[in-house]
């Protein structure tokens, strides 16, 4: 129930909690959503880069979805097992790449449900994450879905978002991290 009134403080536009990133203690952390995408790459690396050069740390966040797992309770069991296995593959693949090429060490999160609801909940428990970073699709089909939402709600948004265009090389990256 509390997280519903949180989602809903968050829909209308306060901010959902205090931010302690700067207080002593504290550490400023940049938070990505991973995917199966090939633009989440590029968020990552802005981000590492981003956190190493601003003393900042680094959060890396699968969220798998739900919905599809409603089928009988063995299938649906072997699913989420599945599905947890390849969000834990892809998220140490990516830290490996952080590890080497940043020497940060990120922190590393698998949360089950809605993409959205669960981006709330982690911005809402961890009031050290200042700034979502995203990499924006190069498609057709537009910047990507999870884009698109927080651009309509980016007025209401607990915290800054930044949108990193699909076309960035790693020289760019460098030069705006």
């Amino acid at each position: 129930m509390a997280l519903a009134a949180n989602v809903l403080k968050w829909q209308i536009g306060q901010m959902v909690s205090k931010r302690l990133s700067r207080e002593a203690g504290h550490r400023r952390k940049f938070l990505v959503i991973i995917d199966d995408t090939p633009e989440c790459g590029r968020a990552v690396a802005y981000a590492s880069r981003r956190a190493k050069n601003t003393g900042g740390a680094l959060v890396l966040m699968f969220v798998i979805d739900t919905s599809d797992f409603q089928h009988f309770l063995g299938v649906g069991e072997i699913m989420r097992s599945e599905a947890e296995e390849r969000a834990r593959l892809a998220l140490e693949k990516l830290a490996t790449q952080v590890r080497e090429k940043q020497g940060l060490e990120p922190e590393l999160i698998v949360r089950a449900g809605e993409t959205t609801e669960e981006l709330q909940s982690l911005v809402e428990e961890d009031q050290d994450i200042a700034i979502l970073v995203l990499a924006a699709a190069s498609g057709k089909e537009g910047p990507g879905p999870l884009i698109q939402m927080l651009a309509g709600k980016s007025a209401s948004f607990p915290i800054p978002v930044t949108v990193i265009p699909a076309n960035l090389s790693d020289e760019d990256i460098d030069a705006v991290a």
